[in-house]
């Protein structure tokens, strides 16, 4: 009964949407102040009726009714409770579900919270994340339904794949969902104002708190799975360059030139155009993201459906929605006439680059990433595209926009000169240098990676400090305590991406591998460590058997740890699943994986020592910080006023 009702709110939900594109939009036409109102009380409705199916799936889940077939398929009655609730989403017709929920919960923040908005603009926003919903509605209940019934329910399940029954993995595709539906907002933001015919300063402030929650659930999302692959999938490795990595990649990068080409229309007037393209090209590759996860064109851990039809109704939102508003953007394009005049050495010429580069990485991943697809379905030719394309395409735009970030950050608007830049920026470059010079001393005959990528970290992490105090001037300590948060916040973003740069650049130039047979009670050296297997057991988990082993650490005589990776095997499944054993460290990580038996009695054993490797992820974590840290900047909640002053803006700026 439960499930019934799930299934009749989502199809509630679906009506909900089909009411809210429609009659707010001729509502926003016709000047019809009651139509446009009750868009409002839709999108509430909408989500209410989206949580409510949402719970009843999960209510499945957890009591185990394996009379469901999506609960069949993807649960156990071993299974342990945290990942019979992540076991909700860690299917194509769950995550859906989690997807249509969570874009139903932005269209109701901004119904909530949209106050400050034009009531035409916000009728029409609503409009248009409505559609977007209903086409997912649609999506779900006529090819991907979560509630359908087998007549003969089973005793138990078939269980999750093994390799999502993981803490990391139970949170990452909630947050990278927050982060690819959140961009659904600043499209439907796009289109609306093409709709209405004006994009002003007010317009930008209006969409950049949307567009910084979006990369930042964006950042944590990617940041979690990045951290899962590195000590799950036992390879040691933390970026893989798979097409469904890259998926979330590229907005991520558009979403970035979004949030600063957005800074240049609200201070400047300019760069509208651009703006409302890139506000268009994020939300299309959170789609293309979609298209590659559920299309079937892609086996991976990461891929939920191998469906083309389901592939192929996805293609076809995605050609509706992105074809359709760059439609309506070339019918506008040329009404949007940029106000602000500036110099190509200034703060706008700094952030017109840094778009510049990130749209260009974003299409290097992009053209790496569906090439072998298309060769494939196009020729039929098998080609693989991996790490060594994308270091060498890729990387030197990163290079230079981590150059220019401190640059862009303290130039002043309209016009600048690079001497007086650089002024406050002198005892910034000297550390950069000296750090350059120190990991370069210590690395003779290695890659020239560390040294480029420490360089560059203690760049931006200088930068961002200097930036903040060529703000405060001559008051000190108490005018720096009261700079906006979005300058908090700013510069905790870009020291982020800096520690996240040493972090790369150190851990690929400097990480010690180690392949052998061990022996028990025979010690084996690796980077200066004494590593020891001292027994090998079987242990019995919730629902799986694991091969534990226990190694002993030391260095220099003196114990540093005890270690125990694992082998499991999950009977349900027959699949088994390598559990990596890390010492956390803040300058290394010591990474021990213990693989099969050998015929001679010894075990085989994979041994890393992975310098800064968690600078990549504290990294990370700066960046999403200093993203909270803006979204709390007073500014962004009072938009509202930079919309009434503008009341009388000139159409279609």
């Amino acid at each position: 009964m439960i499930a019934e009702l799930g299934h009749f709110a989502l199809i509630l939900a679906f009506t909900v949407s089909l009411y809210q594109m429609t009659v707010p939009l001729v509502g926003a036409s016709r000047g019809l102040t009651g139509w446009m109102d009750s868009a409002r009380p839709a999108a509430l409705a909408q989500f209410l009726l989206t949580g409510l199916s949402f719970a009843a799936l999960t209510h499945a889940f957890v009591t185990s009714d394996f009379s469901l077939k999506l609960v069949y398929e993807n649960s156990h009655t071993a299974k342990p409770l945290l990942y019979k609730i992540t076991g909700v989403w860690g299917n194509h017709e769950g995550s859906m579900l989690l997807w249509v929920l969570i874009l139903a919960l932005f269209g109701a923040a901004a119904a909530a919270f949209g106050d400050n908005l034009p009531p035409s603009l916000r009728a029409r926003v609503l409009a248009v994340q409505a559609a977007i919903g209903a086409a997912f509605y649609a999506f779900i209940i006529f090819t991907s339904n979560p509630f359908l019934r087998l007549a003969n329910p089973p005793f138990d399940g078939r269980d999750l794949n093994p390799l999502l029954q993981d803490p990391g993995l139970a949170f990452h595709p909630p947050f990278l969902y927050l982060g690819y539906v959140g961009l659904s907002m600043t499209f439907s933001f796009a289109v609306a104002a093409l709709i209405e015919g004006r994009v002003d300063a007010a317009w930008a402030r209006w969409v950049r708190p949307w567009t910084l929650a979006a990369w930042m659930f964006l950042t944590i999302g990617i940041a979690l799975g990045s951290w899962w692959a590195y000590y799950e999938l036992g390879w040691g490795g933390f970026w893989f360059w798979d097409p469904v990595e890259n998926a979330s990649f590229m907005p991520w990068l558009l979403a970035a030139a979004l949030l600063h080409s957005a800074i240049v229309v609200e201070k400047r007037e300019a760069l509208k155009s651009w703006t409302v393209l890139l506000a268009i090209m994020a939300f299309g590759f959170s789609m293309i993201g979609t298209f590659i996860v559920r299309s079937g064109v892609i086996t991976s851990v990461h891929s939920f459906a191998s469906d083309p039809a389901r592939g192929v109704f996805i293609l076809g939102i995605l050609a509706v929605f992105v074809g359709g508003a760059l439609t309506l953007y070339a019918a506008r394009a040329g009404a949007m006439t940029a106000r602000g005049v500036f110099s190509p050495v200034s703060r706008e010429g700094a952030l017109v680059l840094n778009n510049v580069l990130l749209a260009v990485s974003a299409f290097v991943v992009f053209v790496g990433t569906m090439w072998p697809l298309l060769a494939e379905m196009l020729w039929d030719r098998k080609l693989s595209v991996g790490e060594p394309f994308f270091n060498k395409a890729f990387t030197p735009f990163m290079i230079v926009l981590a150059l220019v970030l401190p640059l862009g950050a303290i130039m002043p608007w309209k016009r600048a000169t690079l001497t007086r830049v650089l002024r406050p920026l002198r005892g910034a470059l000297v550390f950069a240098l000296a750090v350059a010079l120190l990991v370069f001393a210590v690395s003779t005959g290695r890659s020239a990676i560390a040294v480029i990528g420490a360089g560059l970290g203690a760049w931006l992490i200088a930068g961002s400090v200097a930036d903040l105090i060529s703000r405060t001037g001559s008051s000190g300590l108490g005018r720096l305590v009261r700079l906006p948060r979005a300058d908090w916040g700013k510069a905790i973003a870009h020291a982020g991406l800096g520690v996240t740069f040493i972090g790369v650049g150190l851990l690929t130039a400097w990480q010690t591998e180690d392949i052998r047979v061990a022996r028990i009670d025979q010690p084996f050296e690796v980077a200066g460590y004494q590593i020891t297997l001292r027994a090998v057991d079987e242990v019995q988990g919730p629902n799986y058997v694991s091969t534990m082993a226990r190694l002993d650490v030391a260095r220099g005589g003196r114990a540093v740890t005890t270690l125990s990776p694992e082998k499991r095997v999950y009977p349900v499944q027959a699949m088994p699943t390598t559990e990596a054993a890390i010492d956390n460290g803040f300058f290394r990580d010591i990474y021990l994986v213990i693989g099969d038996a050998q015929p001679d009695g010894g075990w085989a054993v994979r041994s890393y020592v992975k310098p800064f490797a968690n600078w990549i992820w504290a990294g990370s974590i700066l960046m999403a910080l200093g993203g909270v840290v803006s979204l709390t900047d007073r500014r962004y909640r009072v938009a509202a006023g930079a919309g009434r002053r503008r009341a009388s803006a000139v159409p279609a700026e």
